[in-house]
Order: structure tokens, then sequence, then C-alpha cells
């Protein structure tokens, strides 16, 4: 039974309370059993996290591939979850133990990890309730936390069978350590900024007194642990020096130090010597490495939090030590300065690694950590991509992900926090490792009476979410999802996390099940502010998804994310747009309420019903093909394409035009078309507008199943070639009349006589039998089949047909005609005007880009505005 629809269109009235009917009722599950599968997994959010505008793009373009293969018969699971998110928990956590005057390390492990619960079964479940407001059609009732038990067991499965198979182990090696956070990062999490610094060029004197060698550094202080200098094999200065074994004594700490030929040094960059500090620069262990020096060799000098600690061979000044890095800087280059061995100091920009979360400056610093091979398990993933069981799209980002690949370095998976998943290793007395899924297995391999110790490490949070496509589906039991859904169809991502989370699922997704675990990759841009700036709290151009979606509802957002969404390229946020698809939500309910006056409603056929008259036969074609481009754009993830065109068939297609034309003769066979086409639109534009279309599904009449779970509609009606080519020349001289009675000024309401004098077969049937509809959408009061009388008259174009239409006694021809020469005049001189600025390079290439855009478009705008005029003066004579 039908609903009467409300005059005005809100969508705060629907949303709640069509989303939970959805879920309620189970609708998002996979219920099909002899149907194909079709599998998806969400980029599990932080469960710290609350929705961003990234977020809203990422989930919106799951939310319709799902819905749309859902429509399609198919039984499709999206996969649900949140992410532990190991160090933004645990800095949540403390910083809300700090309010209360509580320091974590106040607490035992245990009982900070069981404070972390209790906050998240609290507070940890904000995002899951905004995915449910934006219309995520995700399957709730299987939702996943990286820390559920069956995960942690997947988890320490692949940690102990990874280790057995030599895929994991323990190393000393330099790690992006971060002193706020007193734990290693990932080379992802670390960011580099431009930091206005210095470059100080410093003599370190030869040991036997014959002369000084000059290094330069942007790190002075990080000299109390240089271990060599570095010159080029090749260069000549110092080949002398390097053939005799010479030796450098450091100032401040007296030490000697080889000076070493390595090629790392460049001879063309400053003397040409470098100082070597191992212990604390990447490139400098690399060099360390090659001159001799073991890992356990080489020299630390900072603690977990960046303060000055004593090397192992104790030369560092007592007081230095324990005071913090940048403090110790000032009083190394005092020092220097002092002994006269400062040379010179040189103003410079800094590129300088800070760590994203801590927003401290990162510290190369040499730990025992342990790390993924992670170059072998990089080429299966390569190889599927080459060979096509992973298609990437766009395509063009193929070289990307094959440069880091190729390029791998070994992965550190330890990480020194609380929250997390603990490492499954122990320690003997003696440092002997024992790897084991449980306590009771590493005790059985230590034998008995040997004291264990449990490494304090957990794993990098990236190190379970890689487990995502198949863990959450039971892995590592034979599960019956596992077997169905895995593996999955499509990943929908960022590219900003390929490396962080695509790449290392690939990984273990074919190393432990044989299998990439998607068959389709599609990686989208970033949201950025309307004026193309990266969104940012500090530039406060940040965008609230749920805000919009209060403003205008999730309908509109979502059908803004699809429309903005072209391959490859980035969205710019546009409110406007945003409203715009608002009112066409609100024009999509119009026309509803339109048909529910006039007696349509729901149909009760899934295939068109019978047409016989022109305009009845055309919109089946219409909907025909609408299905078909739809389907294309779908296939090919042309979100935007995909978007537009179900837009322009609702809006001008089926609104502004088989509305138009059906007014006035809605008879029986009309209803049950105009019934069925719109029952097609509301499938079609379901998977970008879930709201108001099952809420308009429902309105028009009783129906057996939701709108969720109805058919797609199959693209089988035949384009009648004839009707198509009568109700398009109807259009067409709708168009026409209409935009040439705008450009003279003439009333849109006003009837006019037109004039034909040499008709096509076309035109002559259609103004025989559709003379009430030209006069009622057209305004021509009739068409006459002869030549116009002589006199100003303006011309219109129907297909092939000229129609003459006189104007004398219409308007004042010569008032108009001076009305469009002065509008021609201005908009030809602002045209002018911005041409002659864009072919000025100094305009281009300084500018700002948004400002050279504007004016491109503005000389665009302007110089159409020139065309049209000049259309309209020719039609005047």
């Amino acid at each position: 039974m039908s609903t009467h629809l409300d005059k005005t269109f809100d969508p705060a009235a629907i949303e709640a309370r069509w989303y939970s009917h959805w879920e309620e009722n189970g609708l998002f599950r996979p219920s099909r059993p002899g149907a194909a599968p079709f599998t998806i997994v969400n980029p599990p959010p932080n469960v710290t996290g609350s929705l961003h505008i990234g977020h809203a793009l990422d989930n919106t373009l799951q939310d319709i591939v799902v819905r749309y293969e859902r429509l399609r018969g198919k039984d499709a699971l999206w996969v649900v979850g949140t992410d532990h998110a190991g160090i933004a928990t645990q800095m949540v956590v403390e910083r809300n133990l700090a309010t209360q005057g509580v320091k974590r390390t106040d607490m035992s492990r245990e009982a900070f990890v069981d404070h972390v619960w209790e906050w998240k079964e609290q507070s940890g479940g904000t995002i899951t309730g905004q995915l449910r407001r934006l219309g995520c059609s995700m399957d709730w009732s299987r939702e996943q936390f990286t820390m559920d038990p069956h995960f942690t067991r997947a988890v320490v499965k692949v940690f102990v069978d990874l280790y057995n198979q030599g895929l994991i182990y323990r190393d000393k090696r330099l790690v992006n350590w971060d002193p706020k956070l007193k734990t290693a990062i990932s080379d992802l999490e670390v960011e580099t900024r431009e930091v206005q610094g210095h470059f100080w060029h410093l003599k370190y004197p030869l040991s036997d007194g014959s002369g000084d060698v000059m290094v330069a550094t942007t790190r002075p202080e990080t000299m109390l642990a240089d271990m060599a200098v570095a010159v080029h094999p090749s260069d000549e200065r110092y080949a002398a020096l390097v053939a005799r074994g010479a030796k450098v004594r450091l100032p401040i700490t007296g030490r000697e130090i080889p000076i070493v030929a390595d090629e790392h040094a460049d001879p063309e960059l400053g003397s040409g010597a470098v100082k070597i500090t191992p212990g604390h620069d990447f490139n400098d262990f690399e060099v360390g490495k090659r001159a001799g020096f073991a890992p356990a060799e080489m020299l630390n000098m900072l603690d977990a939090e960046a303060r000055v600690v004593q090397t192992a061979d104790g030369l560092i000044p007592d007081e230095l030590v324990g005071l913090d890095r940048f403090e110790v800087r000032k009083r190394v280059v005092a020092l220097l300065e002092d002994a006269g061995l400062l040379e010179q100091v040189e103003d410079r920009v800094i590129q300088t690694p800070y760590g994203d979360r801590g927003g401290v400056v990162i510290e190369p610093w040499l730990t025992d950590q342990w790390y993924v091979d992670a170059h072998k398990l990089a080429q299966a993933p390569m190889q599927a991509v080459r060979d096509g069981r992973i298609e990437i799209v766009p395509k063009s980002w193929e070289k990307t992900f094959f440069n880091w690949m190729e390029n791998i370095q070994p992965w550190c998976v330890s990480r020194q926090l609380w929250w997390g998943h603990r490492i499954p290793a122990w320690y003997g007395p003696d440092g002997e490792v024992y790897v084991a899924e449980t306590e009771e297995e590493a005790r059985a391999l230590a034998g008995e009476g040997v004291t264990l110790s449990r490494d304090p490490d957990v794993l990098d949070t990236w190190f379970s979410s890689a487990l995502w496509p198949f863990a959450t589906l039971g892995w590592p039991d034979d599960a019956p999802l596992l077997k169905k859904h895995y593996p999955n169809d499509l990943l929908i991502s960022g590219f900003d996390i390929l490396f962080f989370w695509d790449a290392r699922m690939a990984m273990q997704g074919m190393h432990f099940l044989g299998e990439a675990p998607w068959k389709r990759l599609y990686l989208h841009g970033l949201v950025r502010a309307a004026d193309g700036a990266k969104m940012s709290k500090s530039k406060g151009n940040v965008v609230d998804p749920l805000g919009l979606i209060d403003q205008y509802g999730a309908d509109a957002l979502r059908f803004f994310m699809a429309a903005m969404e072209s391959q490859g390229r980035d969205v710019k946020m546009d409110e406007s747009r945003v409203e715009g698809y608002r009112n066409f939500a609100t024009k999509l309910w119009n026309a509803a309420r339109f048909c529910q006056a006039n007696g349509i409603g729901a149909s009760d056929t899934i295939a068109a019903p019978k047409a016989t008259t022109a305009v009845n036969t055309w919109i089946v074609g219409e909907v025909a093909q609408t299905v078909a481009a739809l389907d294309k754009a779908m296939a090919d993830l042309r979100f935007d394409a995909a978007a537009n065109t179900v837009y322009h068939f609702v809006w001008a297609t089926f609104c502004d035009w088989y509305l138009e034309l059906i007014k006035g003769q809605i008879d029986d066979e009309t209803k049950a078309v105009a019934g069925w086409a719109l029952d097609q639109i509301l499938v079609m534009l379901h998977p970008f507008m879930p709201f108001i279309t099952e809420e308009l599904w429902h309105a028009l009449g009783t129906r057996p199943y939701d709108l969720i779970v109805a058919q797609w509609p199959q693209a089988e009606a035949q384009v009648d070639a004839q009707a198509k080519a009568e109700v398009e020349w109807l259009i067409a001289l709708t168009t026409s009349i209409r935009g040439a009675k705008n450009e003279l000024g003439i009333a849109p309401g006003a009837k006019l006589e037109a004039f034909l004098p040499e008709p096509s077969e076309l035109a002559r049937a259609m103004i025989g039998s559709n003379a009430a509809a030209i006069e009622r959408l057209a305004r021509l009061s009739q068409i006459q089949l002869s030549s116009a009388p002589a006199g100003a008259a303006m011309q219109v174009t129907a297909g092939r047909d000229t129609l003459i239409v006189p104007l004398e006694g219409v308007i004042d021809i010569g008032a108009e005609k001076a009305r469009l020469a002065k509008a021609k005049a201005a908009s030809e001189k602002e045209r002018d005007s911005l041409a002659k600025r864009l072919d000025n390079p100094a305009f281009v290439e300084k500018a700002k880009p948004e400002a050279v855009e504007k004016a491109r478009a503005d000389h665009a705008a302007h110089a159409a505005d020139v065309e049209r005029l000049d259309a309209a003066l020719a039609r005047l004579g």
C-alpha cells in the first residue's frame, strides 16, 4: 500500500529509520547460499577514530559497489571492523590518564592493558556509528577487531610460521626512533619537514699533528659517537692519508678514528670528507658495515628519550651526559668554537624527519628489533600484478607499486608499546630465543629448568592488519566463510596506504593462502579543500562529513563523492555541489509526488511493459541504454561516469522531458510504463542514494521485498529508432525555441508562429500527430509548412529541420540588437583582457595555480558568451 509523500523532502526524517530497518532485518548479511559470492573488506579505521572526509569517500565508494552487486543477485559480504591502532590508542589512553594525574608507568603492564580494554568498550565505537549514518551496508553481525581472540591467534601463528621459515629474524639495525613515544616507527610513519637550520664546518685534527680534515654536518652533537671519516676512493686529495692508514683525533672526546675510502663520500660536495656515525645515521650505518664495524660494535650516544648517554668507550665528557640532544648540540658547537675548530656556519633549510604521531624530530637509533624479510615476500605479489591476477586501477599506480616493492627494505615489526599483540618470543638466561605460539610450547623448546622471560615488545599494527582479508573469514581454521569469500573480489583504498597496508596484505595473503587476497585493487585520491590544498587542522580547512550530512543528507554527500571520484585524481571539496545533489534528491522526490498524484505507482513487472506510443516506447529504450551505460561504468570502476549517467537520465530524460511529455495524456499504458521507469530509476540510483530511494520504493506501493534486495534492471528492452527520433526531434525543437527566447529576451510563455518550408518526413509526421505537445512544450501556436514572410526572424533547428520564427511585433528589433551588441562588446573586452594575461608567462608561472585556473575558466566563459551573442544577433538578421 502506498504512502502519501510529504510535500517537502526531509532526509533526517528517513535516514535513521531505514538504516535501523535494514540492519535489524539482517539485510546486510550474505544470505544467498546458491549465489556467486562478492566480497570486499573495509580498511579498518582506528578504534580511536571518528569519521573524516577521507573515510566518507572511501566507504561511500565501497558501499556503492556492495549495494550494486547485491542488487545484481550476488551473495555480497562487506567485512567490517576496527584496528587496535597501537600507537594512537596508547597515546589517547595515556592522555586520559594524565588528566587524572596518572602515568602509564605508575601501573603494571597488565593493569594498563585492562584499562585500554575498558576505554575501548566505552569510547571505541564512535566511528562505527558514524559509518551507519553514511549508509554503509556492512555486515555488522560479523564485526571484527584486530585484537579479538580469533584474530590474535592468526597473528601469532603467522609470526611463528614466518620465524620457523626464516622469514622473521631479530637483528641489530638502525630504526626510526620516536623519543616522545619511545618506540620504533616505520619509514612510512615519518614525515619530512623543511626546517631552518645550519650547516657546521668542523676541523678534525690528524692524530699525527700534520694537519686537519674538514667535515660538515647538520647534527654536530653526533660527533660524540663518530667512528670514521669517509672520503671517495678516487679523491686524490686524500689518497695518501688512506694509503698510510691515517687517523683523526676527535675534538671533545679525543677518540682516534680512521679515514676510510667509501663511495658514499661525494668529492664535489664541500671538502669531500664526511664524518661517519654508524649508530645514528642510516647512510653511515651502511658505510660503517663496509668499513668492518659490526653493528654490536657501533657506538650509541642516546637513550630512548634522546638524552646523551656514555658511549662504550667512556670518552664523552661527564658534563654532557644526561642532557637533551638539542642542548648538547649547543654545548658541542660552543666547545668547538672555543677550541678554534669551528670553521664556518651556513644557514640552510634542512629536510628534517618528524614522527607523524609523536610530532618530534626522529632519531636514527641502533636497537635490537624484529624484522620480516619483506624482499622475499614481495616477489609473489609483484608476479601476480605482472600476470594479471591482481589488477591495479588506475593502472598508472603500477609503476609506483613496482618501484617500492623492488626496492623494499626489511620490515621492522616490533614496537616498544604495551598495547598490541605481544611478540611470541621468550628469552633464556644467555639470550637464547624461543619463538612459539604459547609459553608452554616455548618452555618445551627450552627444556626443563630454564628460566624464560617474554619479549616486552608488541607487533606493528600493520603486521596484524595485513591479515585482514583472511583472518576476518576464520583463518587459520578451515572455515566455510573462508572457502567461499577468499580471495576477496575487490579492495578499495586510498593511494596513501598502498604500502602501509595493501602491499602487505598481498604479501601475507599470497604466502599463507597461495592466492592474491583480492582480484582488483582500486586506489582513489585524497579529498582536498576547494582550492586544492591538503586539508589539515592547522590550516583550518578540514570539512566535517557529519556536518554535511546534517545539512544536506547522507544521500547528497554520497552522490557528491561518487560524481567527483575520477580515477587518478584528488577530489576537491565543493559544498555547493553537495547542495546541488540535495536539490537533485528533491527533484526526484517531487517527480515521485507527481506520479503519485496522477495514479502512477509501483510496477508489477521487472520486464518492460508493453508500449505503443512514441513517448512510452522512447522512455523504455532510454532506460535500457542507461542501464547498459551504468553497467559498463561500474565494470570499469568509473564512479564519476556511473553517477553522471544516472544523474542525467533522472534529471533531464525522465523528470524534465518524459513527465512533461506525458502531461495531459496519462492513460493506463502510460501509468504502467511510467511506474516501471520510476522503479528502474530507484533501483539504479539506490547504490548512490540508498535512503531516498528506499523511502520512495515503499511510498509508491506495496512491495514483496525491500529495495536493498531488489533485482537490478536488465538492459534487454529494445531501442525503437523511430520513436527515439520522433521524441528527440520534439525535444530539440523545444530546447532550441527556449534557448532562442532566452537570448532575445522573449517571455518564456509567449506563443509564437513558425514556418517550415521544406519539412523532413520526420517533421511532417511529428507536426501532424503531435500538435498539442508542440504547442504545450515549444509554445508554438502552429507550424506552417510554407515560406516565412519577409522581415526580422529567428531560426531554430530540430534535427535536420530549420524553422523560421517571425519576430515583427514580438520584440523591439532595434533595441534588442543594441542590447546584444553592448553585451557582446563587454564580453569581448573581458575575453581579450584575460587572454592577454594568460599569454603572459610571468602570470602563468608565478601566480597561484587556483588564480590561473580561475582566469582560464573566466576566459572560456566570456568566449562562449561572445559566440552565443553572435548567434543571437545573427538570428535577428
